[in-house]
């Protein structure tokens, strides 16, 4: 059976068994690379989930993009999102758009997980009523390192549930992680892990997230 087949096969008996549709899955990547986005799209893809990795800044699908007359706003207000087949799931071009945009949560229920690819210098914003994940890939540099608590500081105000996964360098993981759990609220502070010891930290990543849905919508 084809994996968006199966998605949607889940999400209707979710929906049958507890009378309440699936809440959409959100996650925010934070990295200086491209390549992060990509490879937690396809680890998500690996274990059966159909994620919509979604260019918020331009820097992923601009040059495969089609020449289309609507821009994502108008594509929104069509109710018809112009996505590229990728091998994980699908792509959507949509630079500028903000994880909080009311129209997304009716357009992207046909994905397990909406992934928006963003850079350190994104503006954080959460969709009410969706899952959310904030994953960040950090280096060993100072800069990296303060962005990822800067982050970590406007999630835990937020008020907002919210898991944070940390990957990259171990060092950076483990020092990001460490000023979380002292200085923010205890609450907050359990919902931040690392996975950077793993061999395979997307695929570890990918495991998680999956045991969170199926802890978080179990049928």
């Amino acid at each position: 059976m084809p994996a968006d087949q199966a998605a949607g096969l889940r999400r209707h008996a979710c929906s049958s068994g507890r009378g309440a549709r699936q809440p959409l899955r959100c996650i925010t990547c934070f990295s200086d690379s491209v390549d992060s986005s990509v490879r937690l799209a396809h680890a998500l893809h690996q274990i059966g989930r159909v994620p919509l990795l979604v260019d918020t800044q331009g820097r992923l699908f601009a040059d495969s993009s089609p020449r289309s007359l609507f821009d994502w706003k108008h594509q929104l207000e069509r109710r018809q999102l112009h996505t590229l087949p990728q091998a994980y799931g699908a792509g959507w071009y949509a630079p500028g758009i903000r994880a909080d945009e009311p129209a997304l949560s009716g357009m992207a229920n046909g994905y397990d997980h909406v992934i928006f690819d963003a850079g350190w210098g994104a503006d954080l914003a959460l969709l009410p009523g969706a899952a959310h994940t904030a994953v960040m890939d950090l280096g060993r540099t100072d800069d990296s390192m303060l962005h990822a608590y800067a982050v970590l500081k406007t999630l835990a105000c937020s008020g907002s549930a919210v898991s944070v996964g940390l990957l990259g360098d171990r060092f950076a993981c483990d020092h990001v992680r460490a000023a979380g759990c002292r200085f923010l609220e205890r609450r907050f502070a359990h919902a931040i892990f690392s996975v950077a010891n793993e061999d395979d930290a997307f695929a570890a990543l990918a495991v998680r997230m999956a045991d969170e849905e199926t802890s978080l919508t179990a049928c």
